[in-house]
C-alpha cells in the first residue's frame, strides 16, 4: 500500500486529487493539508511514502516543503503539481530533491502512474517543461548576488538583508545593483521575479 499526503490550498482541487488517488488500487491517502506548515506537520505525523504538493502552497511553498522533507523525512518522496509550470520552478524543485514535477493538466491515468513510479524510486518530469528548462540557460548571477536577491524576493529591507548575510548596507546595495543590471530589470523586485522564473534563486 502506497501511503500518500495531498497538500493544496484549494479545497476543491485537494479533495479531487485525494478522491482520485483513493480510487486507485494500492493507494491510501493518509493526510491532507492546506498550507506548507500544515503539510510538514501532517507528513511528520503520518509518515507518507509520497507527498503530492501544490507548487503555490502558502507558508511555505511546495518546493520549500519538499526541501525540508528531504532532511526531516527522507523516505517520503515528493511530487509537485502546478498550474504555473515555469522552467525556473522546475530547476528549483529538482534541486530541492523533488522526484516528480507535472502540470495539473495531465490525465488522471498519467498522474496515478507518476505517483506509482515515484513511490518505487523513479522520477518523472513533464517533457515540455524539461525542454523549456534546458533552454533557459545558466544563471548570470554570482552566488552572493543570488543569496541577496532571494532575500529581497521575500520583501526584506536592505538593513535586514545586510544583517542576515553579515554584510554592510552599502555592500548589499552594490550586489543588488549588480543583479538588477545583469538581469536588465527596473528594480530589485523585478530582478527577483526574473531570477525566480528562471530558477536562479
Amino acid at each position: 500500500m502506497i501511503r500518500i499526503l495531498v497538500a493544496d490550498d484549494e479545497h476543491l482541487i485537494r479533495d479531487a486529487i485525494a478522491g482520485l488517488l483513493d480510487l486507485e488500487d494500492g493507494f491510501e491517502v493518509v493526510g491532507q493539508a492546506a498550507s506548507g506548515d500544515e503539510a510538514l506537520a501532517t507528513a511528520l505525523r503520518t509518515r507518507p511514502d509520497v507527498a503530492v504538493l501544490d507548487l503555490q502552497l502558502p507558508k511555505p511553498d511546495g518546493i520549500e516543503v519538499a526541501r525540508r522533507l528531504a532532511t526531516q523525512l527522507p523516505e517520503c518522496r515528493c511530487v509537485i503539481v502546478t498550474s504555473h509550470g515555469r522552467p525556473g520552478y522546475l530547476k528549483s524543485a529538482l534541486a530541492a530533491g523533488v522526484r516528480g514535477f507535472l502540470p495539473k493538466t495531465v490525465s488522471s491515468r498519467t498522474f496515478a502512474q507518476v505517483v506509482r513510479n515515484v513511490a518505487a524510486g523513479g522520477r518523472y518530469v513533464d517533457p515540455e517543461l524539461a525542454a523549456e528548462a534546458i533552454s533557459a540557460g545558466d544563471s548570470p548571477l554570482s552566488p552572493r548576488e543570488s543569496d541577496i536577491l532571494a532575500l529581497a524576493r521575500d520583501g526584506a529591507p536592505v538593513d535586514e538583508i545586510a544583517r542576515r548575510v553579515s554584510l554592510s548596507r552599502g555592500t548589499v546595495r552594490n550586489h543588488l545593483a549588480a543583479a538588477i543590471a545583469k538581469l536588465d530589470a527596473a528594480n530589485r523586485h523585478e530582478a527577483a521575479r526574473i531570477a525566480a522564473e528562471h530558477g536562479w534563486i
